[in-house]
């Protein structure tokens, strides 16, 4: 296995607990959008998270019209999603937190200087670099190694196409088998997986002993090769991932 040089970060309950905040605000919009088109069901946040976490707001009303069966013009199609953007940079500016442990991680990274540092998210672009400034970990990233499936492609996608973590990978000037990628869904860890890059799971944001090792069989299942709890767990993992 090639040495390990650069370190791809998820954003969304990977770094900050957002994905609740995020999912407050994109039910609220899909009700909406559900309600237009005569549609009785409704969802909450946390369903919401349930059925479509580790996707952006644009991947999840692509599944709801599949779901549905309908179809939304694409004028107001790209309105929907830029209120959603604005709705969720609002909550995240007022509630967002870091994931238990993660600063202190990026701290150490950064001091280090041994590898290079990258966040990837589905989510897009604003409100990433809103997450992680909200919780002062935008200063451990270069300002243009910050990747969003949504806003860094020409053509927006989301997790788990592998695509962003591609994209990243290139422009970063890494092969994919130099990474690794640090994520906490199927979705996510799936992308990764997909673009070629080994994968350290993580867990510490789902509620529950039992949720938790529900997630770490997935994840581990999927092919991550390991699964930490807890950040501080963070460097004996990479070793791991490093020896194998």
């Amino acid at each position: 296995m090639p040495k390990i040089t650069e370190i791809l970060f998820d954003c969304d309950n990977t770094l900050v607990l957002s994905e609740e905040l995020a999912f407050e605000a994109c039910a609220e919009l899909a009700n909406t959008i559900l309600e237009t088109q005569n549609i009785q069901d409704r969802y909450t946040g946390p369903q919401l998270l349930v059925d479509f976490v580790g996707q952006n707001f644009r991947g999840m009303m692509i599944s709801l019209q599949d779901k549905y069966k309908f179809k939304l013009p694409e004028d107001e199609f790209e309105k929907y999603v830029t209120q959603e953007e604005d709705k969720v940079i609002a909550k995240l500016l007022e509630k967002a937190r870091e994931c238990e442990g993660a600063t202190e991680q990026l701290q150490k990274l950064y001091d280090d200087k041994k590898y290079g540092l990258a966040v990837v998210s589905s989510s897009a672009l604003r409100r990433v670099q809103a997450s992680i400034k909200k919780v002062d970990q935008a200063k451990y990233f270069p300002a243009d190694h910050v990747f969003s499936a949504a806003t860094s492609l020409p053509k927006p996608t989301s997790k788990p196409d592998p695509a962003i973590y591609t994209h990243a990978c290139k422009y970063i000037g890494k092969d994919p088998a130099e990474c690794v990628a640090v994520e906490d869904s199927k979705s996510g860890a799936t992308s990764a997986i997909r673009a070629g890059i080994p994968v350290i799971g993580y867990v510490g944001s789902y509620e529950g002993a039992e949720m938790q090792a529900k997630m770490t069989n997935m994840l581990k299942d999927l092919g991550a090769k390991t699964v930490m709890l807890h950040w501080k767990e963070f460097p004996s993992h990479l070793e791991e991932v490093e020896k194998a």
